[in-house]
């Protein structure tokens, strides 16, 4: 049987994906049960115990398939990206409301009505989904009304089909935002994360981790012995790193050397990178 990549894949020895009947060998597969994330950000860990580092995360809305449930953990696989592994189980909740609008600013607050004086509710990062059932409007302040009886500042999400026009200024809305592995919010997001969810506001859905940006995103390009001929837009890739060229000559990337996402120029940065993980293995164009 040809290798699958479990991070994309739904199967263990004792169970899998029904959809991958005959190409992965186990005890028995089933369906996934459709669900969605009803928390802020949950982290989706390779194992279901809470010491286990995390892969990656979901937020609020994402659509999961659930395929396994044990006391306090679901074993999904996320909709968006393909993305497989354990949330906690007090996560996710049945698919009942479809989503009209996404949060389309790094952060904001959910209220338990249409006043920013209550006290806060929750809070949503970028991307996060929510279906509005209402308008309301207290002291100019204008708020969109959720199927939950809570409310966000209007102004602060957009219809679904809504999609940014430059997905590099989406990410350079995220400056100075604490650097996470694998993170994916706007409360702490690492290097192919800001990639991610930077293209996802853009209408382009990608991949998750670096290897498989490198591997698919856009095309190869092979910029001058400077680096010259690169544009606003491209990305580069280090051994398990990516930046965002901002310009001909700059970059932006969540980093662990400043631990939030900075702005850098290329040539500082390769210098800087090379002394530890060596110079960029390639150069792509979205």
């Amino acid at each position: 049987m040809t290798a699958r990549d479990a991070r994309l894949h739904a199967f263990r020895p004792d169970l899998a994906d029904a959809r991958l009947k005959g190409q992965v060998s186990a005890e028995r597969f089933v369906t996934g049960r459709p669900a969605r994330i009803a928390a802020s950000v949950a982290d989706l860990k390779k194992s279901p115990r809470d010491d286990s580092a995390i892969d990656t995360q979901l937020i609020h809305g994402d659509e999961v398939l659930v395929f396994d449930e044990t006391p306090g953990w679901a074993w999904v696989q996320a909709e968006r990206d393909g993305y497989v592994g354990y949330v906690v189980q007090s996560a996710i909740v049945p698919r009942e409301h479809a989503p009209t609008h996404r949060v389309i600013v790094p952060r904001t607050f959910v209220y338990p009505g249409p006043d920013l004086r209550f006290a806060r509710a929750g809070e949503l990062s970028m991307g996060a989904l929510v279906t509005v059932t209402g308008q309301a409007e207290t002291r100019g302040t204008a708020y969109a009304l959720l199927s939950s009886g809570q409310a966000v500042v209007a102004g602060h999400i957009a219809p679904v089909e809504a999609v940014a026009e430059d997905y590099v200024a989406v990410a350079e809305t995220f400056l100075n935002t604490p650097y996470l592995w694998g993170g994916v919010s706007g409360f702490g997001i690492d290097c192919s994360g800001l990639v991610q969810l930077s293209m996802l506001m853009a209408g382009r859905s990608v991949l998750r981790d670096t290897d498989m940006q490198e591997a698919s995103v856009g095309d190869p390009i092979v910029p001058g012995a400077d680096f010259s001929g690169l544009r606003r837009g491209d990305l580069v890739f280090w051994k398990g790193h990516v930046a965002i060229m901002t310009d001909a000559e700059n970059m932006i990337h969540a980093n662990g050397h400043t631990m939030m996402v900075s702005r850098e120029g290329l040539r500082e940065a390769v210098e800087r990178i090379g002394y530890l993980y060596g110079g960029p293995t390639s150069f792509r164009r979205p």
